[in-house]
């Protein structure tokens, strides 16, 4: 009798055991929300899948990418940040990751961030040879600068921007002067987008710098030019307001990764297994963050709309089980 009710209790504690363990699978889990729009909207669908597909305590807290990588190397916290542009805190985290303090999870952008020279897509419908930068400077007429009569526009970026230096000694380098093209400042990052938005409404020629994943991009579909490759070699020089003979080059990929904090993966592997598998197309960020400025949605009602019109993309970083569990909290 004493071995069956001994038996008993250790049955009974293993069960309350497996309870304890299955409750405590994924436990808190803290996500920078960083203050632009394509990484706040990301830690948001994270947030979501985790709270409603792994039963986590996923909470956001306010980020920015040098606050966020500092206070994640020093403090070890928040634990995930969902999206690093690694080139502007690539020293940081490399020797943060070699001591253990971080960890690479994956790669959220999966085109990268996207930097370069563009022209709308329905100018290349009617001039299908508009597909090189080569093939631009041939006709400045196109795109008229109506404050310089006979010379092409080109917008580059705003005064202030790192962009500005290297758009200034790309378009030395690539002789853009002699081509008969002006180099144009919009003034601001609005001014920009306005610049390319009233183009594309009224189906004008317009010869601009721009960036994705971005809103602008996603609403008003640009081609990319081709005929400009990066150099690394030549590149420090396209940077530096004084370099004095810029070559020709590119802008380089932005490799735009997920990063956890030191320990994460082990004390949540579900978890970072979770944010290792999530990534996106630029061509599916752009449309996302188009429809959160049309209807001028917050990051969470942008995610809310991604999760319930984007299964095709999201149900690829989760189980078909969590993917259940999150249609069905949604």
């Amino acid at each position: 009798m004493k071995l069956r009710i001994a038996s008993l209790v250790a049955g009974a504690f293993l069960v309350l055991a497996l309870a304890a363990s299955a409750q405590a699978k994924c436990g808190k889990v803290t996500i920078s929300e960083m203050n632009w729009d394509s990484a706040a909207v990301a830690a948001q669908v994270e947030a979501i899948i985790l709270n409603k597909g792994y039963g986590c305590q996923a909470e956001l807290v306010p980020g920015d990418t040098v606050p966020t990588v500092t206070s994640m190397t020093e403090k070890g916290e928040p634990d995930v940040a969902p999206e690093i542009w690694i080139n502007s805190v690539r020293e940081v985290v490399t020797k943060a990751t070699k001591e253990g303090r971080l960890k690479q999870a994956g790669e959220i952008l999966s085109d990268g961030g996207e930097e370069g020279w563009w022209v709308p897509d329905y100018l290349v419908k009617e001039n299908p040879e508009l597909t090189t930068l080569q093939a631009v400077m041939k006709r400045p007429d196109l795109f008229q600068d109506k404050e310089d009569p006979g010379k092409g526009r080109f917008y580059g970026c705003p005064s202030g921007w790192a962009c500005q230096i290297i758009n200034a000694n790309l378009f030395k380098a690539y002789g853009l002067d002699k081509a008969n093209f002006t180099l144009f400042d919009p003034g601001s990052g609005a001014g920009l987008a306005a610049a390319i938005a009233k183009a594309y409404e009224r189906k004008q020629p317009i010869f601009t710098y721009y960036w994705a994943p971005t809103s602008v991009l996603g609403k008003y579909p640009m081609v990319k030019l081709g005929g400009m490759k990066h150099d690394p070699a030549t590149y420090a020089c396209i940077t530096d307001k004084d370099c004095a003979d810029p070559k020709p080059n590119m802008y380089p990929k932005s490799d735009v990764l997920t990063y956890v904090v030191g320990g994460f993966a082990e004390r949540e592997p579900d978890a970072f297994k979770f944010v290792s598998s999530v990534s996106w197309p630029n061509s599916v960020v752009n449309k996302v963050l188009a429809w959160k400025a049309d209807n001028k949605a917050d990051a969470k009602e942008t995610a809310e709309h991604f999760l319930k019109n984007y299964e095709d993309v999201w149900t690829k970083w989760v189980s078909a089980d969590v993917a259940a569990k999150v249609k069905a909290g949604m």
